[in-house]
């Protein structure tokens, strides 16, 4: 099984199980052993299931505002969440292949494999709920052709994902191209870099 094969099971499965409750405070049954990539990945997509039904509900035009800034930081704590869960993935190719010696033409990519996972993650989120679109009774015949012209790109966009993320990391593996991680540093988290946090102290 290709690395891009075995997240593309295990975020159908992370979707599929959300989806059970569909509910932001369900809590997590992760089916994999603690620690091991399978474990990530299903916690990773969990992560951004919950996110999406986080966007969806902030959007309502009718929200309370207290509800809306109590839910603000809830969406902050996931984003950090879900870059420390790329970065701690990212950890596991560089561990992977950390005797691989790079030839002398190897290349940097613009990514790392991690942040190309992220975005598989997300458009099997998409994927899912462009099918529920598709599956809807209550819409007219415009939005469903509209809808399934869209799911079909996406479906079109994950195979190509996925074979690039497949190509990467045998790329990787044969010192064709290198890896390196830089830390996000996203500084408005960081009372020590938040200027509007460290002028209160």
């Amino acid at each position: 099984m290709t690395f891009s094969n075995l997240c593309n099971e295990i975020f159908f499965k992370s979707t599929e199980n959300y989806h059970v409750t569909d509910s932001v405070d369900a809590s997590i049954s992760n089916p994999y052993e603690l620690k091991t990539i399978e474990y990530y990945l299903y916690l990773k997509n969990w992560i951004d299931a919950v996110q999406w039904h986080f966007e969806d509900i902030i959007r309502d035009p009718q929200i309370d505002p207290i509800e809306a800034l109590a839910l603000k930081r809830r969406i902050d704590k996931s984003n950090q969440d879900r870059t420390d869960l790329v970065e701690l993935i990212d950890s596991y190719f560089l561990d992977q292949y950390k005797e691989v010696k790079p030839l002398p033409e190897a290349v940097i990519n613009t990514e790392s494999p991690a942040w190309a996972v992220d975005r598989l993650s997300i458009l099997a989120l998409k994927i899912y709920h462009m099918n529920q679109e598709v599956e809807r009774t209550d819409t007219t015949l415009a939005h469903h052709a509209q809808c399934l012209s869209k799911l079909e790109i996406l479906l079109e966009q994950k195979k190509d994902l996925s074979a690039a993320i497949d190509q990467l990391l045998d790329d990787i593996k044969s010192g064709r191209r290198y890896m390196k991680v830089y830390k996000q540093m996203k500084m408005y988290n960081d009372p020590a870099l938040n200027p509007v946090l460290y002028a209160k102290k």
